[in-house]
């Protein structure tokens, strides 16, 4: 059975990179959210194996929404997404227990290395 991801970032045409991405890769999309607290109800909804999390979005950002998921699922599996220039941020989300993070403009094999991992596939 693929494994099935969420797919969280407030730009539509990032998660329609993110999306093509996967389905080439052979992963299952679950669902799909544009701020952090659509990604929380949809993760208590849809319990994806992994959710990529863009970390700057309106309402709720995505180290605040991960903190959260963490809270209803320790094992929760997350990789942030960010832009290049938010390292400081990236090490907050790695504290709050993201798994990995990727850099946008995505590159393909980066983004399934780290899933990948993540799932240790």
């Amino acid at each position: 059975m693929a494994n099935r991801i969420l797919i969280v970032d407030d730009a539509a045409f990032m998660r329609m990179m993110i999306r093509d991405i996967l389905v080439k890769n052979g992963f299952e999309v679950v669902g799909e959210a544009q701020d952090g607290g659509q990604a929380i109800e949809k993760f208590k909804e849809l319990r994806p194996d992994l959710i990529t999390m863009d970390i700057t979005m309106p309402e709720m950002d995505g180290i605040a929404a991960l903190k959260e998921i963490k809270k209803v699922d320790a094992n929760a599996k997350v990789i942030m997404c960010s832009a290049m220039g938010q390292q400081a941020m990236v090490i907050d989300a790695i504290q709050a227990g993201a798994k990995d993070f990727i850099v946008k403009p995505f590159q393909s094999d980066r983004v399934i290395e780290a899933i990948n991992k993540t799932l240790g596939i």
